[in-house]
């Protein structure tokens, strides 16, 4: 299982917040270059960077901060936030990413995502969020009529490189969620999943690497907060597979 180090950028800096909002971001004191280079010698295969600007307001907000860390690095880096139109994803892969990430996009331009994902075979990622068991978009303030699974097994008809899925229930940590979404979807589906957004602490690093069919796994908030060590993540993630029975 791939563990993807992420670094969002608000207004050039670090900065996480939930729900799409930025009341109450909390921005870190490292700058995203020198957070992209620590996590490239930690041991990292990829790098996911989000324009957190970008996912508010559609375009490129932070593109020089990310495209100087794409040739700062020497690892393959999957970009996302604000990329919502043909012209967007040739701009992002021709300065570099390895990846681009769709997510309101995707749900609302189907078109966008076929030929995105026909030009540029194993480039393309969608994004699907999920609270409450339906999937939302427009940086997490709108809901949809889809739940999670039936919008990701119709986005893997045009052939993506991967679905990254987040339940918001968990990044939340409302009690009553668990893992039991990630592994439906991980299940359901013929293409690598990758999970958002869930990873708190190493022992959900633990149960994601026993879900059958989880690829990958994002972790920002957890790594910030120095709860995940990167390294020890990685570990986890290289360790033998071994099937877990999840309810």
């Amino acid at each position: 299982m791939i563990i993807y180090p992420t670094i969002e950028i608000q207004d050039s800096k670090c900065a996480i917040f939930r729900r799409g909002r930025s009341e109450g971001a909390k921005v870190f004191d490292i700058k995203p270059q020198d957070a992209a280079l620590r996590f490239a010698k930690a041991g990292a295969e990829w790098l996911h960077i989000t324009d957190l600007d970008g996912v508010k307001q559609g375009g490129r907000h932070n593109a020089d901060i990310i495209t100087d860390i794409i040739s700062s690095v020497d690892i393959p880096v999957q970009v996302a936030g604000g990329i919502r139109t043909i012209d967007a994803v040739h701009w992002w892969l021709e300065h570099g990413a390895a990846r681009v990430v769709l997510a309101t996009a995707a749900v609302k331009d189907r078109h966008l995502v076929q030929e995105a994902c026909t030009l540029y075979p194993d480039k393309v990622v969608i994004a699907i969020y999920s609270h409450n068991n339906k999937a939302v978009v427009e940086g997490l303030t709108e809901v949809t009529a889809f739940t999670p699974l039936d919008l990701a097994k119709e986005l893997e008809k045009s052939g993506p490189a991967a679905i990254m899925f987040t339940d918001m229930d968990m990044s939340d940590a409302l009690p009553d969620a668990s893992f039991a979404l990630t592994a439906e979807i991980a299940q359901e589906l013929d293409i690598p999943v990758i999970s958002s957004g869930c990873v708190n602490s190493l022992d959900d690093v633990s149960i994601l690497k026993q879900l059958p069919k989880v690829a990958g796994a994002v972790i920002g908030r957890a790594l910030f907060n120095n709860k995940v060590s990167l390294e020890e993540a990685i570990a986890i993630g290289n360790m033998p597979f071994t099937r877990a029975e999840f309810t």
